[in-house]
């Protein structure tokens, strides 16, 4: 039975440390804040935004929502990018993506500022993560899966990493945030031949491709630990990740659930992404 890698305490030990900051900033006499852009009322928009600001007002982290309607232009979101960046009380900015067909979303990623893109929506923020350049902040999902490798003392030194997924939102930044703990990294996907027995022989095992249950036992080995990213819902209507839980776990070292995994560690990065770059703004 493999050990459950739970996000509670990771997420707990994050926000210690974002406290840490929140009160340096208090002496200073800032409030860290978050700005939540969002266009339309997406459900699963509305319910992340729900959790960030639970969690930000038990921080201490002022959100603000600067809401557009769905029909909105790129020149209109544009302008609301660019207040964010003109304002010095603002310190993060999440943009809720995809963002609807009449905005150009790349456009509106490349206008945010660098300091303020606290999930790596931004071309310039990417770039940082792939360079270890320090420019702006590391995708938050990337960023969490790294936290709960930390957390639980996986040692990434010298270890063969499997990160099955390529998008820029989780896959590449993943795979780029473990080659720089010195692990051998390779990066698979739709293409790859044989996928199965890559992951196999890997110490560990990042799935990242939002495919329900589509990776089972043949796909893994004792000895190792699967940090699963996917949230989805399975024929049942539950929750579930990319990897069978109840065919995985029996076999692999360790294994995070979901839920209860990476996905409460996303938001608790995001608001110490806030904190962080208030303490940067302001020193």
């Amino acid at each position: 039975m493999g050990r459950l890698l739970v996000g509670k305490d990771v997420s707990a030990r994050i926000a210690a440390r974002a406290r840490e900051g929140v009160a340096e900033l208090a002496v200073r006499g800032v409030v860290p804040t978050l700005a939540i852009l969002r266009i339309g009322e997406r459900p699963d928009d509305l319910a992340y935004e729900r959790t960030a600001v639970k969690r930000a007002e038990a921080l201490g982290v002022s959100v603000r929502q600067v809401v557009l309607p769905a029909d909105v232009g790129t020149d209109e979101v544009l302008k609301a990018v660019h207040a964010v960046n003109g304002d010095p009380t603002i310190h993060g900015c999440l943009m809720f993506r995809p963002m609807p067909a009449g905005v150009d979303e790349r456009a509106v990623c490349a206008a945010l500022a660098p300091e303020k893109d606290v999930d790596a929506a931004g071309e310039a923020s990417l770039s940082g993560v792939f360079t270890e350049s320090g420019v702006g902040f590391a995708p938050c999902t990337a960023q969490a899966c790294i936290e709960m490798l930390d957390h639980y003392e996986v040692p990434l030194d010298g270890a063969d990493a499997v990160v099955v997924g390529r998008s820029l939102v989780i896959g590449r930044p993943v795979a780029a945030l473990i080659l720089s703990r010195n692990a051998t990294v390779t990066v698979c996907h739709s293409h790859t031949r044989d996928l199965p027995a890559k992951m196999r022989a890997a110490d560990v095992v990042v799935c990242a491709t939002g495919r329900a249950k589509a990776y089972g036992a043949a796909c893994f080995a004792p000895g190792q630990v699967v940090i699963d990213v996917g949230m989805n819902v399975d024929e049942a209507g539950a929750l579930c990740g990319d990897v069978d839980f109840a065919a995985v776990e029996p076999i692999v070292d360790a294994i995070t659930p979901v839920p209860r995994g990476v996905g409460g560690v996303t938001t608790q990065v995001l608001l110490d992404h806030v904190v962080q770059a208030a303490l940067k703004a302001t020193a």
